[in-house]
């Protein structure tokens, strides 16, 4: 009798397809370049169709995928889609030439076009930086070759006539309010979506200087596959010989790490109390002064509304003022230029003046044993494990190993949801990495009972930590829900800040053995739901609250300890 053979699932596909992708960007990273229609970038291009991540919606699909083709340009430099060279570099010293550095609003990475033709792309994050970006340009190539085929005939070499049109619009100078309509009929049977949709992605992209930027960016992505075709002229992606050198050997950790550590002996904090958080760059800041800078704004307010008030993109003065009053009581501020880009804020607790600081101590405290709280911004994976292994060395001082007096590492952050909505809690019990059995369970000083009655729903459970974000689809993620893992979400650091801790404090033994963990994150998004994953969207004030509550607690723990 012959046994059946069990079919593949398409959660056992797309794990196959992320493993894929991840061994050939690592080989082509070692070969130096490949170019999007040769046989590597082929082989990228089907591995991401097989995987068909959430967050690019309709990839696979003939029409183009307006929501994915957003997140994507918010990631990328401006300008890059009309580059035929893109050549991701280490920190090699452009900041110092004439050229003027391209951040992308939701990635801060230095990116510098060179020329028409070429666009730089600094790597100062590790590997999952290079993953991310390998990933969104596969995309845009995607996206670039359907429009390729649906405007161009390769047996006339002709374009139709809706192309024809969409290239004398792009040309015009000062077109009018009516042509850029018509223009916009013309993308939407391009791309084959309605109307209406194209309009809502053409004012998402539109920015002060460039009204028709979404036109233009149609324009060129189709220009460059049609001449592909007809010149031969190909796009290549290349890396640096010495961002393949430096790659792996920490040398914007080791520089980011030894700035803190200098900073930390020159105000004599080493040996004092320190509990790092990893958090963003304000809500600590103002869990501890905002209440008390801002009292004659917000005399009767609530927290919530305070920190809400100072969410909101117009209230520059007020997020100066709470600055400027931390500032005065013994915040010193780090901005970093290591290449890692994370900046730090220290907070010398003992140098707060009385009734300045929203928190207290139950009991009297000398100086010495006044917390010290270091704040640093998040970390993008891989790079995680290089910043906090770093930093969790001794610092030589004068010959001399000075090991840090760390009583806590508290991370928080924002992480995809498996079950629940945008704000709601994940209180992580274990870590495990993606691919692999590598799990790191812990004991997490916060717990769901810290967060009842606050309308959230919280979750205690497993996190895993993904290789790349926009990676992730609803057949691997379901299997993971309903696996014995019990996980409860996803997000991208968490093993490796684990990592970095376990090492320092069993191995290596350069904290102290019971140093105290805290993680916590809130949903940005849910993958498992359609209309909800990262590509639809910003948290708003939504995740003003979770933010607070977590930050709130994490600081409740320090004052008390």
């Amino acid at each position: 009798m012959v046994s059946k053979i069990k079919e593949t699932t398409r959660a056992q596909e797309s794990t196959n397809a992320i493993e894929r992708l991840y061994v050939t960007m690592r080989h082509l990273l070692n070969r130096g370049f490949y170019k999007p229609s040769g046989v590597s970038g082929n082989a990228l291009r089907s591995a991401l169709l097989v995987l068909r991540p959430e967050i690019y919606g309709s990839v696979a699909e003939e029409k183009g995928e307006l929501n994915g083709l957003i997140y994507v340009l918010e990631r990328l430099p401006e300008g890059i889609e009309q580059c035929r060279f893109i050549n991701l570099t280490s920190d090699e010293g452009f900041s110092k030439s004439h050229l003027q550095p391209i951040i992308p609003p939701k990635r801060r990475r230095n990116c510098y076009r060179i020329d028409d033709e070429q666009m730089n792309i600094e790597i100062t994050r590790g590997r999952s930086d290079i993953y991310d970006i390998l990933t969104h340009l596969t995309f845009l190539f995607i996206e670039s070759t359907k429009i390729c085929e649906k405007v161009f005939f390769e047996e006339s070499q002709t374009t139709i006539r809706d192309w024809d049109k969409l290239e004398d619009y792009v040309k015009k100078e000062k077109p009018t309010h009516s042509e850029r309509e018509v223009a916009l009929i013309h993308a939407a049977n391009i791309l084959g979506r309605s109307f209406d949709e194209v309009v809502e992605v053409h004012e998402k992209l539109s920015i002060k200087n460039e009204k028709d930027r979404f036109l233009k960016i149609i324009f060129w992505l189709g220009k460059l596959a049609i001449e592909e075709e007809t010149t031969g002229n190909k796009r290549t992606i290349t890396f640096s010989p010495l961002l393949r050198e430096r790659l792996g050997h920490h040398i914007h950790g080791e520089r980011w790490a030894e700035k803190i550590k200098e900073t930390l002996a020159k105000h004599d904090l080493l040996e004092r109390p320190i509990h790092i958080i990893s958090a963003n760059m304000h809500s600590v800041m103002n869990s501890l002064f905002a209440k008390v800078a801002l009292k004659d704004e917000f005399a009767n307010a609530d927290s919530l509304d305070i920190y809400e008030a100072l969410s909101l993109p117009h209230n520059e003065n007020l997020r100066e003022k709470v600055a400027g009053f931390a500032m005065k009581n013994g915040m010193i501020y780090i901005d970093d230029k290591s290449g890692a880009n994370i900046d730090v804020q220290i907070f010398d607790i003992a140098k707060v003046e009385k009734g300045a600081c929203c928190y207290d101590f139950k009991t009297e405290k000398q100086t010495a044993e006044k917390p010290v709280i270091f704040v640093m911004d998040y970390a993008f994976g891989e790079q995680a494990y290089e910043t906090i292994d770093e930093l969790l060395k001794p610092y030589k001082l004068k010959e001399r190993a000075v090991f840090m007096n760390v009583d806590s590492l508290s991370m928080m952050g924002k992480a995809g949801i498996l079950e629940g909505g945008k704000g709601d809690l994940m209180i992580p019990l274990a870590h495990i990495f993606e691919g692999t059995a590598d799990n790191y369970p812990f004991k997490n000083e916060l717990c769901s009972e810290d967060f009842e009655g606050q309308d959230l729903k919280v979750l205690e459970g497993t996190m895993v930590t993904v290789l790349g974000t926009s990676l992730q689809n609803k057949d691997i993620l379901q299997f993971f829900y309903d696996s014995t893992w019990n996980v409860i979400g996803l997000e991208m650091e968490g093993v490796h800040y684990q990592k970095a801790i376990q090492s320092a404090s069993k191995i290596r033994k350069s904290i102290k053995n019971d140093v105290k963990v805290r993680y916590a994150y809130y949903a940005s998004d849910n993958p498992l739901k359609t209309g909800s994953t990262l590509a639809s969207g910003g948290l708003g004030t939504t995740g003003v609250k979770p933010t607070y509550l977590i930050t709130d607690k994490i600081l409740q723990q320090i004052f008390n300890s």
